[in-house]
């Protein structure tokens, strides 16, 4: 068994499939396996793959291995590749994402070691859409679960939370979100920080844009009331609405005020 499995899910991708899978052979940490999840793809993402890996580290390359079927959706996808995935840990790196550093993952890794314990680890993620480090919630509570969680391309995830139950796959823009709460509320996997940024992500994606964020409101406020009581709820909507939520999300996202936003959030977590 491989200490980690790397799970990409993929359609059309193109290009960034090979270029996501590079970053991984590019890192000096080498437990690891990649399970691709691919739907279907005719754009020839596969076929440029393949040409990489018959040209790649044979060690490696044979720790990659390709699920070509169809699915509902990127939650069906990453569902079918957990069943597949033979690792002790579970990480979701998006097709077009990557791997800052060639030691990102023997840093974060070596940090899942030092702090045992917990079942979800989670560090930090770079928008390259707005160039600028995303800070996660060193300290996470059910506030922080209410108005932000990593995302899963900052989370490290033990098997067992997936071997009992995957994605619910009605969320089409959540899921991942109503997972991770799961997780912490009825799993009780204390989540715990590690000061590294495991991920460069795109930006701008499915859930981001503006036809969605409708959806993802309704969906956010189906999840939390599951998990959290009334007067919780109550609480944390007040204090999102006195300390000027929308303003700051809207200088999160900004791509020349988010990196200045990130480094005061930075600050104020300490």
């Amino acid at each position: 068994m491989r200490k980690l499995s790397i799970i990409t899910v993929c359609y059309h991708s193109g290009s960034k499939l090979t270029e996501t899978v590079k970053t991984v052979f590019q890192q000096t940490y080498t437990d690891w396996e990649i399970v691709i999840k691919d739907a279907g793809s005719t754009d020839g993402s596969l076929q440029e793959l393949q040409a990489f890996l018959e040209t790649a580290d044979a060690g490696k390359a044979a720790q990659v291995h390709v699920i070509s079927q169809g699915d509902t959706g990127i939650y069906d996808g990453m569902n079918q590749a957990t069943k597949a995935a033979q690792g002790e840990y579970f990480y979701f790196l998006n097709c077009g994402d990557r791997l800052p550093e060639a030691t990102t993952l023997e840093t974060f890794m070596k940090g899942v070691e030092e702090q045992p314990g917990s079942l979800i680890y989670y560090g930090d993620v770079c928008d390259m859409l707005r160039r600028s480090r995303v800070k996660s919630n060193p300290h996470m509570d059910a506030f922080g679960c209410y108005r932000h969680v990593p995302c899963h391309q900052a989370c490290v995830y033990h098997r067992s939370l997936f071997e009992e139950r995957g994605y619910r796959t009605e969320y089409k823009i959540r899921a991942d979100y109503e997972h991770f709460l799961w997780c912490f509320f009825e799993k009780k996997a204390n989540p715990k920080y590690i000061d590294v940024v495991l991920s460069e992500y795109e930006g701008g994606g499915f859930s981001e844009t503006k036809e969605n964020r409708a959806l993802s409101a309704k969906e956010h406020k189906e999840i939390v009331a599951q998990y959290m009581s009334k007067g919780q709820l109550f609480k944390y909507r007040s204090v999102m609405l006195l300390t000027l939520q929308p303003l700051r999300t809207w200088m999160a996202e900004n791509p020349y005020l988010g990196k200045w936003y990130q480094k005061f959030k930075k600050l104020l977590y300490r």
